[in-house]
């Protein structure tokens, strides 16, 4: 049984902080759970008014870790840039909305009830053609129809990490995959050649991959912007790097000058804490959130302001940027000792290079590059809880010698770290 939390494990002042603060992060919310008993009942009248049906559509970049050692921060991000302008031109067609800002090579999507399954399987195909016909990266997608909990911009409940996991993790480049609630919302006599995948086993059910079927010719993609993290400068230029690198006109001058004006070297501090497991979703979706209102919490009670800030805390991830190596260090031992102090463990992965750091609304921060890559293969894919990792690129600047080095392949990419 997991002790009951409670607002006195938070700073007095946590929850009257401003909304370009506290992001995405629910705080009133959170501060509505810790005050009420906690149990199933609560959670559920808690999420009653932001209950949502229809379908959740997720997608991920295949190959894009081996893309970063190969290609620079601008290449990459002009990139991606060209499969989510798609994913979001041809959703908002058929009525779909975007969920949450597309700071990275991911996006999401939610479409309303009342489309129908074969509009949306249509679309995407068609969405993955015109991706293989202009695009440098292919994207897998995955499409699951349910019940999804609409908070602050985001899309939560376990519907939704599921499709979002089977996209991200089990889907290869320009497949399609649809949960069985969409497969039983076709007509009967659908033309849609689908298999079951039958390597996957779900909470939402039997999985399909969609080899084919009729594709939305008629269909023209809004001209309109995915919620995108950058600034309109940084877009507008993104958008004449896109275009040159797609002309093959794109000169060094003019990469020289766009890396001078935006791109800064940074270390990345990437920290994830340890779900804890109760019998029912809703209740473990309040205690995640409850915990990163403590990473919240602990990160801006610690950050040295003049030389580090805040990035993002959103569920179990936080992520912080320094100019120095050894600060960065010295914060995350502290901040796991912070954690352990509530019984929290967590994963930490530190890397350092070139990132783009951008605002986004209300005031709040997103971050891409290689760093933050890196630190997240190193923590959430193959570290350990309790653990804090190093890279390659942080040994040339900090004492490793307490550190046990570990080789392990991420990916097709060979990835040295250093464990303490």
């Amino acid at each position: 049984m997991i002790e009951k939390l409670s607002k006195k494990r938070y700073s007095t002042n946590l929850f009257d902080v401003t909304q370009d603060i506290i992001g995405a992060l629910p705080l009133k919310l959170v501060e509505q759970w810790l005050s009420s008993d906690q149990t199933y009942a609560d959670a559920l009248k808690l999420l009653d008014s932001h209950k949502v049906i229809g379908y959740s559509v997720s997608s991920d970049s295949v190959g894009l870790t081996k893309l970063c050692q190969q290609n620079g921060l601008l290449e990459i991000l002009a990139i991606i840039n060209q499969p989510k302008k798609i994913v979001h031109g041809y959703g908002k067609a058929i009525g779909g909305e975007s969920v949450g800002i597309w700071a990275a090579d991911n996006t999401q999507m939610f479409y309303p009830d009342d489309l129908s399954a074969s509009t949306l399987v249509s679309t995407l195909l068609t969405i993955q053609d015109a991706i293989a016909q202009s695009c440098h990266i292919k994207i897998g997608l995955g499409a699951h129809y349910g019940s999804f909990y609409s908070i602050s911009g985001g899309l939560y409940g376990s519907e939704a990490d599921a499709i979002e996991d089977i996209a991200e993790n089990h889907t290869c480049g320009g497949e399609i995959l649809i949960s069985q609630a969409i497969c039983d919302r076709l007509p009967n006599h659908h033309n849609f050649t689908i298999e079951k995948r039958n390597d996957l086993v779900t909470e939402i059910g039997n999985i399909y991959r969609v080899l084919d079927g009729d594709r939305l010719s008629g269909l023209q993609p809004l001209n309109q912007q995915y919620p995108i993290p950058y600034s309109e400068d940084f877009y507008a230029d993104l958008l004449e790097y896109e275009t040159r690198l797609t002309s093959h006109t794109i000169d060094q001058r003019f990469t020289h000058d766009l890396i001078d004006k935006y791109i800064q070297n940074k270390v990345v501090v990437l920290i994830e804490s340890r779900s804890e497991s109760v019998e029912t979703h809703e209740v473990s979706m309040f205690n995640q959130l409850s915990f990163s209102a403590l990473m919240k919490d602990i990160g801006l009670r610690l950050l040295n302001k003049t030389s580090a800030e805040e990035i993002k805390v959103v569920s179990s991830l936080a992520i912080y940027a320094f100019d120095d190596a050894h600060d960065a260090v010295s914060f995350a031992q502290t901040f796991r000792q912070e954690l352990a102090k509530q019984d929290i463990t967590c994963r930490i992965g530190i890397d350092r290079g070139e990132v783009l750091i951008f605002n986004l609304p209300f005031g709040t921060k997103d971050i891409a590059g290689m760093p933050v890559n890196v630190a997240s293969k190193m923590a959430q894919d193959k570290g350990e809880f309790g653990k804090l990792y190093l890279s390659a690129a942080m040994r040339d600047v900090v004492d490793v010698r307490e550190f046990n080095e570990i080789k392990y392949n991420v990916s097709g990419v060979e990835i040295t770290t250093y464990e303490g």
